[in-house]
């Protein structure tokens, strides 16, 4: 990356930074279930400020980007409804639904991924990543499964986070094609702002955006903002440069092993014997797949 201070990472640097990605990315839903703002409120403005904080970035590369116009600004259209629509459904969604639930379906990404990736590129998961995804299902299903409830109170809740977690897909796929024809922030910026601008205009229809916030609010905004989405979904888009999707997919998977760890240094909840059997399953397949992948790219 040109743009960026990390040009050239080593592979293993590219790994543990999308890793942190993830990790920024984990504490969405408790951030998320903690604001009792409108949800569409929420998407838009945790976007709109991502756009703000990120703006001097945009400024910097477009000064060394001379050809970037209109053109470029549309590659991002596309990208930001999908994640407008992705993150105004998941904020309903996972209101609807218990945490269980909601980061289980929302991280069946992998499944629809190799979809996405065939109807944008043409490009096919190979038998290592297959394995290595199912894998690391599995060990979803054994980190959060066992804690999914089904109950018909929640199936209108679980619907949402499923379409939500098609959307999220799509958008990570169109991250990949897109996003690498330019520099990262002159796509990341205008991507956001538009899926901002289209989750307000929205929540017009619902709420009137101008009447007074609590101060909690406005900080769990804020901390969405600038944690899950400038640390976890800059960092997802920046990674999809140099892995393929079904990389990046699947490595977000580990989200809920990384929500485990920080309930217990911030709660100290103790996870129980069978977290460390599910995380170590989801880690072997999540290597998998990174091996899977450098095999393709090996091959081509």
């Amino acid at each position: 990356m040109r743009n960026l201070s990390l040009r050239n990472p080593h592979p293993a640097l590219r790994f543990a930074l999308l890793l942190f990605g993830v990790m920024c990315g984990s504490t969405a839903v408790i951030l998320i279930k903690a604001s009792s703002e409108h949800p569409f409120l929420v998407a838009s403005y945790r976007l709109l400020l991502a756009s703000v904080i990120l703006f001097p970035f945009f400024l910097r590369d477009l000064r060394e980007e001379p050809a970037y116009g209109w053109r470029q600004v549309s590659w991002t259209l596309l990208p930001a409804l999908a994640l407008a629509i992705h993150f105004m459904s998941w904020v309903v969604g996972a209101r609807m639904t218990p945490v269980a639930n909601a980061s289980l379906i929302a991280n069946l990404t992998p499944v629809a991924m190799p979809f996405f990736v065939w109807l944008f590129f043409r490009e096919r998961v190979n038998r290592i990543e297959v394995l290595g995804t199912l894998l690391t299902l599995l060990g979803l299903i054994l980190l959060t499964g066992f804690t999914f409830r089904v109950n018909p109170e929640h199936f209108k809740g679980n619907l949402i986070c499923f379409g939500s977690m098609l959307a999220f897909a799509m958008y990570l796929a169109l991250g990949r094609r897109n996003g690498g024809r330019i520099r990262l922030w002159l796509y990341m910026v205008p991507l956001y702002f538009f899926a901002g601008l289209i989750s307000l205009i929205t929540a017009t229809f619902w709420i009137n955006p101008v009447k007074p916030y609590t101060l909690s609010n406005i900080l769990y905004i804020l901390a969405l903002a600038v944690i899950p989405t400038v640390g976890g979904h800059t960092i997802l888009n920046y990674s999809l440069k140099f892995f393929r999707g079904q990389v990046v997919s699947v490595t977000n998977l580990s989200q809920p092993i990384f929500a485990t760890f920080l309930g217990y240094l911030v709660f100290k909840e103790k996870p129980d014997a069978l977290f460390y059997l599910a995380a170590g399953i989801m880690m072997a397949g999540i290597l998998m797949v990174l091996h899977g992948s450098r095999l393709h790219q090996a091959a081509r």
